[in-house]
């Protein structure tokens, strides 16, 4: 695996430090997908277990197009993978290409980009439905450092499993 991640700074302000933690997870993400073909993207764990790779990569653009762009930016567009509004149909990448996976991955993160640099602050606000609360970038941020962190975990013991590569 190659190793392209950039250490958050030890001494950033808070969006700065915010900012390169959430890119940190996310190049690690791509890092522990590095290389894949197709069929070890959509490897499943262990049963009774069906989490993939591949579909992690898939929720993963759910959540930062929920986040940034339906939270934050008050757009009014469907998930991804599911008009329905279900979070569950990313995670089923059976009949997925990673082409595909990690292209709606790399738009999503190219919006969240730039939302979050365009946002006067880490003040701004949207408002989440699913919990019927007004939330700031700053807790969105934090949420999306939480949320990869832990499926980043998930990705190292799925990474392992396909071809012994661990670490990071």
């Amino acid at each position: 695996m190659t190793d392209d991640r950039i250490d958050p700074p030890m001494r950033g302000d808070e969006r700065e430090t915010l900012r390169a933690y959430l890119d940190y997870h996310r190049a690690t993400l791509a890092m522990k997908t590095e290389g894949l073909t197709d069929d070890e993207l959509r490897r499943r764990s262990m049963p009774p277990s069906t989490l993939t790779l591949l579909g992690l990569v898939r929720h993963m653009a759910e959540v930062e197009r929920t986040w940034f762009r339906r939270v934050i930016n008050g757009e009014d567009i469907p998930l991804v993978w599911s008009d329905e509004g279900d979070y569950q149909v990313a995670y089923d990448g059976s009949r997925s290409t990673g082409a595909e996976a990690f292209a709606a991955w790399r738009t999503e993160l190219d919006h969240a980009r730039r939302i979050e640099k365009e946002a006067a602050s880490l003040d701004v606000t949207g408002y989440q439905a699913r919990w019927g609360e007004d939330v700031s970038l700053r807790l969105v941020m934090l949420h999306l450092i939480h949320e990869y962190a832990r499926h980043n975990g998930h990705a190292d013991f799925l990474r392992e499993g396909i071809d012994g590569t661990v670490g990071a």
